[in-house]
């Protein structure tokens, strides 16, 4: 949907309203925290209720179409590097006649943990001013047929190594995001374990490597659940009229009001923003409303086997923490990189992964040289500002940028 379209529905559709009315969906399926479904049948009449309601809101797309870079204005073009069942990776190339043909670019990996990749928009606009960008932009299981597979944690990390050898790890600059954190960090390290090229550097941000640090609310909800019950009274299967029909998810129905009981300050925040403030402001800013609204609420479904590996290897088993992972018959070892330059970022007011919880990568990245890694926290950030909005834009990309320009390739 175009922005003009969807700025036109939202002169005229409450979203808020239509996000309590999918709440209240989710509630009356599943209470938060989940319960037993005992009227299964109801699952479909609300997964395609709560669908409907976030239909009128539309999908954001991107609208990228440039950038400045040292003062010049440059055109960028968006198209589909690689394109698989489950993830479609994004290319935001800048034109080369003006920034040259051999261009830096970065692998952005996002997470698969709910939200749209378009949520890391502010990420790919700052990252775009000194570099091509190639995103990870995970597709709606719901729109993934049954042909095409399942789609775990394994095959997560096993993607991310086919797009770091097809961009060529070696020129490479990865930055993962919250979830993708640890996939990420296992993809880099099953390249350098195999003998191939390392990653030039490898950026992790607010992600759970070791969850057992400082847990937060949602690490101690992820220990407590029990699989065989969660599978039983939160997944569901996509119901006919969608490509995924008979695909087992995660829905986004339930996940929203998990997502809007994290943060509670975040979802007013965009109320009062689009109830007040949105018909006082000029055209831009009212633009900018609409987009963070329509970002917000463009959640989707997960597989539901990607969806409960996670909870299981990362927070419960805890197996990269504890150095027992093996992903697809291969054991998991960051102590084998030697070459690629380590970053890690964590926000002080992170409560989504708690403190200690990314930097701990170091702790496992031991062959790595002191002078190939850097640990920051960022004063005063949340989890969302580690990728967004103000705080990414003046806190955290000014060291990223330094990170990637400071650190060369070693011999």
């Amino acid at each position: 949907m175009r922005h003009g379209t969807r700025a036109n529905h939202l002169a005229t559709f409450n979203p808020f309203a239509a996000w309590g009315q999918a709440a209240d969906a989710a509630w009356a399926v599943a209470p938060y925290p989940f319960s037993l479904l005992s009227r299964r049948q109801q699952f479909e009449q609300y997964y395609q209720w709560f669908q409907k309601g976030m239909e009128a809101l539309g999908v954001p797309g991107f609208d990228i179409h440039g950038v400045a870079v040292e003062g010049k204005s440059v055109a960028v073009e968006q198209t589909v590097a690689i394109d698989t069942p489950f993830c479609k990776l994004l290319a935001f190339r800048r034109d080369p006649a003006v920034v040259g043909a051999d261009s830096p670019r970065v692998l952005l990996c996002a997470p698969l943990a709910g939200h749209r990749a378009v949520l890391l928009r502010d990420t790919v606009l700052a990252l775009l001013q000194h570099t091509d960008v190639y995103l990870t932009d995970w597709m709606d299981a719901r729109d993934v047929p049954v042909s095409a597979g399942r789609f775990g944690l394994d095959d997560f990390v096993l993607l991310l190594e086919r797009f770091m050898r097809e961009l060529g790890a070696a020129r490479l600059d990865v930055i993962a995001v919250c979830q993708a954190t640890v996939p990420a960090l296992a993809a880099v390290s099953r390249l350098a374990n195999a003998g191939e090229e390392e990653a030039r550097s490898l950026t992790l941000v607010g992600g759970p490597v070791d969850a057992r640090l400082s847990p937060t609310a949602l690490n101690r909800m992820a220990v407590s659940m029990w699989l065989p019950w969660l599978d039983a009274s939160a997944i569901g299967t996509v119901p006919a009229g969608y490509a995924g029909a008979g695909r087992r998810v995660y829905p986004g129905f339930l996940q929203y009001p998990s997502l809007v009981a994290a943060h509670p300050d975040r979802q007013f925040k965009l109320m009062a923003d689009y109830l007040y403030r949105r018909p006082r402001c000029d055209a831009e800013t009212a633009r900018g409303i609409d987009r963070a609204v329509a970002e917000y609420g463009a959640v989707l479904d997960m597989p539901a086997e990607f969806f409960l590996d996670t909870l299981r290897v990362v927070f419960q088993q805890m197996l990269p923490a504890r150095g027992t992972w093996s992903v697809a018959g291969q054991a998991v070892r960051p102590e084998c990189l030697r070459r690629t330059a380590l970053l890690t970022i964590e926000g002080q007011l992170d409560d989504i992964s708690g403190a200690g919880q990314t930097h701990a990568a170091h702790g496992l990245c031991t062959g790595l040289p002191l002078a190939r890694r850097r640990r920051v926290t960022v004063p005063g950030c949340d989890h969302y500002g580690l990728f967004s909005g103000d705080p990414w834009r003046n806190k955290v990309h000014p060291v990223v940028r330094g990170w990637m320009a400071a650190t060369e390739p070693q011999a």
